[in-house]
């Protein structure tokens, strides 16, 4: 890329202070619709006349389509200009959620509900967008604020989907959710800059590219290892929350699930922090300070099983500690991967994202599962083993600034 592009450089993007901000809203906003059908599994449940366990399957199709999405439509951010992609894909999205509001059989709303998962991925196409809008020491710090953004998607879509389906019934989540998208698609389209693609090869050598970088990358195993060992635990944790909290423990509403949602969003003043210090201490001080923060929030979250207020308080805290560790790894994670290849950033991200939301799409199967069988302190073993898992992989590794060199711009030559 010329440097004479007017595209090219960071400083000509506008890239200042307001345009990460806006970012991030949008990326909370598009996260949003993968997390808030959580809230809903026993309101879907009573609607279709299903097993809760069965309902829960909704939320899961949800993840594996947004999975599927990273693979197969992320690396487009590479080869295509991101404006016109990020906005046809919130209106699909938009459109999904509208057909999944008006499901008239739970069939359709899981078919519904992987089509929103799929389309849902403009986040992953702003973070890499955004780190190569900014200078590489504000790298760290503008992913930190993209971050925080999907963290309060993600948190507060708990609260949306539960709040609103305790008073309106578990299909305005969805009409409301499929309004905002469609208005976000509109805001985007007149405000991101435009940006040249950064690969000129054909779609399968993109995609054959993904995998390449996961096999070649060490840097970027070691960050999809710490990802999906903890995000696995995190979905691990809230798809059987709201089982616990309406079961017979408690026996309270989804209301109360995105409550403790609520509280839980306190991990997204936490992420700005991360990203200045990944960008002063290196990637791998913050991984390790957050997988020390999910192994207490193993311990912490077996208080769930006294019940009551004793148990409620102990459930908020242990769930703010797997928040914060969750998310500020996010961060450690994506500010070492973005440092790895410029030319090849939305490729390396589908690769890390996709490994991520896998693992995030069986901690889902799997809380269920140890929840319906062992309660829910099998359900807090997972997630400590999920820690101990990548503690263990932690000492192993190799250490530095990012991981790997953050100078180091190799072409993917087979993208070319």
């Amino acid at each position: 890329m010329s440097r004479k592009d007017p595209r090219a450089t960071p400083a000509s993007t506008g890239a200042g202070r307001r345009l990460p901000l806006l970012m991030a809203l949008a990326c909370g906003v598009s996260v949003a619709n993968v997390y808030f059908p959580q809230a809903l599994t026993p309101l879907v449940a009573r609607g279709f006349g299903i097993a809760p366990a069965t309902a829960a399957v909704v939320a899961t199709v949800t993840q594996l389509g947004y999975a599927a999405g990273l693979f197969l439509l992320v690396p487009l951010g590479d080869r295509l200009p991101r404006r016109p992609l990020i906005t046809g894909l919130l209106t699909l999205t938009g459109l999904a959620l509208l057909a999944a509001g008006l499901a008239p059989a739970s069939g359709l709303l899981l078919a519904a509900g992987g089509v929103v998962g799929a389309a849902t991925v403009v986040p992953q196409l702003l973070l890499p967008m955004a780190a190569g809008l900014v200078e590489p020491d504000r790298r760290g710090s503008v992913i930190g604020t993209l971050q925080a953004g999907l963290i309060g998607g993600i948190l507060l879509a708990r609260t949306f989907g539960g709040v609103l389906g305790e008073h309106l019934g578990w299909r305005a989540p969805y009409l409301i959710a499929a309004a905002l998208t469609v208005l976000l698609a509109v805001v985007l389209g007149r405000a991101l800059p435009g940006t040249a693609p950064a690969a000129q090869g054909r779609y399968p050598s993109l995609l054959a590219d993904t995998l390449r970088l996961l096999r070649d990358e060490r840097q970027l195993r070691r960050s999809v290892f710490f990802q999906v060992t903890l995000f696995g635990g995190f979905s691990a944790a809230w798809t059987a929350l709201a089982l616990l909290i309406t079961g017979p423990r408690y026996d309270l509403g989804t209301q109360t699930v995105g409550l403790l949602a609520l509280i839980g969003a306190g991990s997204m003043f936490c992420a700005p922090a991360a990203g200045r210090w990944v960008d002063r201490l290196g990637a791998d001080r913050v991984n390790l300070w957050c997988l020390l923060a999910a192994l207490a929030a193993a311990a912490v979250l077996t208080a769930g099983l006294l019940g009551g207020a004793t148990g409620l308080v102990g459930l908020a805290v242990g769930l703010l500690l797997l928040d914060v560790a969750v998310q500020c790894g996010q961060v450690a994670n994506q500010a070492r991967i973005f440092a790895l290849r410029p030319e090849a950033r939305s490729r390396l991200n589908t690769g890390y994202m996709t490994c991520a939301f896998l693992g995030g799409s069986a901690g889902s199967w799997l809380g269920a599962r140890a929840y319906a069988t062992l309660g829910w302190g099998a359900v807090c073993a997972l997630v400590g083993l999920a820690g101990l898992v990548a503690l263990a992989t932690y000492a192993v590794g190799g250490r530095g600034r990012y991981g790997a060199r953050s100078d180091r711009s190799q072409p993917v030559t087979a993208a070319r």
